[in-house]
């Protein structure tokens, strides 16, 4: 890693002057966008190969489409085989590019637009993960940056700073929502944080080792309630600097963790749209940086 060196403001842009504004684009290395995209494009790849790699089987039963809101205000059809193709095609290619810093705009909305109708299909046959809210959103803020290279460690830009925040922001809402959902779907949230949730889905699909954990329900039901705490306070990392900002991401990273080894969850597409709260640019060695 290599220490950041003091920043200059990119010409082309002013520096807003209102708190809120300067909270909303606070100014940051151009060069953690240029590592940030390449987590985001290599994951989108990995994402449609593996964990949405359903589309194009879902060519092949049209009659089955169940389009999401936006899907059918947009009109978008049910997917061919042959377009299910052709968008995973589109997909890698672009993102591919992308995520090398080629045609960084062109590149970025190729993938914003055609992962976008990936998502609408992977999602648009009775099952919705919300999982994938922040990672769409990245896709699609990431071009509206622009131009970013690794070596631009020295150089700063609002515009970033927006697209970041906005990317911050949206993986907090994602368990701020949960738990809203949780309080709508259960009529009374504390039906849910004293129900058997947990023992559930040890029970459904649950690792070995987890399962002395179903003899201990009060345990559960505790984990049950620190689960609702934390995800109703997560907006607060959003103010969050230094080692307790660190530290909030480095606990959600353990949490998704223990729910993988424990119940097979792993959560990643949220996970990796965490990077957004760290000095990526850390990670561009010195010798790339601008002098």
């Amino acid at each position: 890693m290599s220490r950041t060196p003091t920043l200059t403001a990119t010409p082309a842009e002013a520096t807003p002057t209102n708190p809120v504004l300067r909270w909303f684009m606070p100014e940051v290395p151009l060069a953690r966008v240029a590592v940030f995209r390449v987590f985001i494009y290599v994951f989108i790849i990995i994402d449609v190969l593996t964990i949405s790699g359903d589309v194009i089987a879902h060519g092949w039963t049209p009659e089955f489409y169940q389009p999401l809101w936006l899907a059918r205000f947009l009109h978008i059809p049910a997917v061919s085989v042959l377009g299910a193709q052709l968008l995973l095609t589109l997909i890698i290619v672009f993102s591919l590019l992308a995520a090398a810093g080629i045609l960084q705009r062109l590149s970025g909305w190729a993938v914003a637009i055609s992962f976008g109708a990936w998502m609408f299909y992977t999602q648009g046959y009775g099952y919705v993960a919300h999982d994938h809210m922040a990672l769409v959103i990245a896709a699609f803020v990431l071009p509206t940056i622009g131009a970013a290279r690794f070596r631009d460690v020295g150089t700063a830009s609002a515009r970033a700073g927006w697209a970041l925040r906005i990317v911050q922001i949206a993986v907090v809402l994602t368990y701020f929502y949960s738990v809203l959902m949780k309080w709508i779907a259960s009529g009374n949230i504390t039906h849910w944080a004293n129900g058997a949730v947990i023992i559930w889905a040890l029970m459904r699909r649950g690792a070995e080792w987890s399962k002395p954990f179903l003899e201990m329900p009060g345990l559960l039901i505790a984990a049950q309630w620190a689960t609702l705490v934390f995800e109703f306070l997560s907006p607060v990392v959003l103010f969050l600097k230094g080692k307790w900002l660190y530290g909030a991401v480095a606990f959600f990273f353990l949490f998704h963790l223990m729910t993988y080894l424990a119940l097979g969850i792993h959560f990643l597409p949220t996970v990796i749209c965490w990077t957004a709260f760290l000095p990526l640019e850390r990670l561009v060695p010195r010798r790339f940086a601008r002098a």
